[in-house]
């Protein structure tokens, strides 16, 4: 059944492929940002465009009235180094979820989503390159990612009491390194994926076969496909759950073996130069998923190898047809 939804964020990467999904279904959708339109990664004719910013209570109430799903994607984010260096910045981000909250209470709101993400859980259950899986327990005692991390851990107590006192039904995801084209690949915001991708392919374009990595390499992550976010971030929406859930994938990698398999996808081979001075996070982390396959049967189905090629691809274009203007 058709239905109206808010999608908040949608000038972002994961937003703007929401708003696609959404829309493809026949869905009625207002997509809101922060951002001019000419700024936003995706735009579509079919959707509802509205500028406003979400930090304010009064764009919240008017973003929400009368829709029937609200998906909060917003937060003023990026990768590793904008994280570390924007603490109080990523922290605002928790009035668009304490106002949309607000706005959606009051609108009547069927469903709400929050999408939260794996900086909730402690530091010192990531402090090895092998670490163990993390599940939806391991968050508590809090310690979360400094800045980013409190926010996010915050605003999923606000929307679990917000269902506990006033009736609103909330469903929260926690992301784990979303990657795919149509999102952040230079400028300081982008994961990652996305940031190896543009390097390797400067390398092959530049024919200087030498990249910067920030760390030693060895620091692990799992890394999930655009496609794969959408559908579990559906399926997650349309379901009984109360409690945050993992989404991600439970493929553990190194930043080592992330950027062995770019450089099959681009046919070279690069030095590596290895700062470690930059911003590098936790030394591992990786998604338990057993609890979403449990409950919703959900796992990831586009292989790491696959989706690599396919964002690789995406940014040596963009970073080819500059090479020519």
């Amino acid at each position: 059944m058709a239905e109206s939804v808010l999608v908040a964020g949608a000038g972002g990467f994961i937003g703007g492929h929401l708003v696609e999904a959404l829309l493809k279904d026949g869905h009625a959708v207002k997509a809101v940002d922060s951002k001019p339109g000419d700024e936003w990664f995706q735009v579509f004719e079919d959707a509802e465009d509205v500028e406003l910013d979400l930090r304010d209570r009064d764009a919240c109430f008017e973003a929400a009235r009368g829709m029937s799903q609200v998906y909060n994607l917003a937060a003023d984010m990026g990768g590793m180094g904008f994280i570390e260096a924007n603490k109080a910045a990523c922290m605002l981000s928790v009035l668009i979820n304490t106002h949309l909250l607000e706005a959606a209470r009051e609108a009547g709101v069927a469903s709400y989503f929050y999408a939260s993400s794996a900086c909730v859980y402690p530091a010192d259950r990531q402090r090895t390159p092998e670490v163990e899986p993390l599940k939806e327990s391991d968050a508590y005692p809090g310690m979360p990612e400094d800045g980013y991390g409190w926010e996010k851990l915050f605003s999923e107590r606000m929307c679990r009491h917000f269902t506990e006192d006033y009736g609103l039904p909330t469903r929260v995801a926690r992301y784990h390194n979303v990657y795919g084209p149509e999102g952040s690949f230079e400028g300081g915001r982008e994961k990652a994926p996305a940031a190896i991708c543009r390097k390797v392919a400067e390398a092959e374009l530049g024919g200087e076969h030498r990249i910067e990595v920030w760390g030693d390499g060895k620091q692990t992550r799992s890394f999930m496909y655009i496609d794969d976010c959408i559908h579990g971030t559906r399926a997650i929406m349309h379901s009984g759950l109360v409690e945050p859930i993992n989404l991600g994938s439970s493929e553990l990698v190194s930043i080592d073996e992330l950027i062995d398999k770019v450089e099959r996808i681009a046919g070279i081979e690069v030095e590596r130069d290895y700062r470690l001075d930059a911003p590098q996070g936790v030394r591992g982390r990786n998604s338990d998923n057993t609890l979403i396959e449990a409950e919703l049967g959900w796992e990831p189905q586009v292989s790491l190898e696959a989706g690599l090629e396919t964002t690789y691809a995406w940014i040596r274009d963009r970073l080819a047809a500059r090479l020519v203007r």
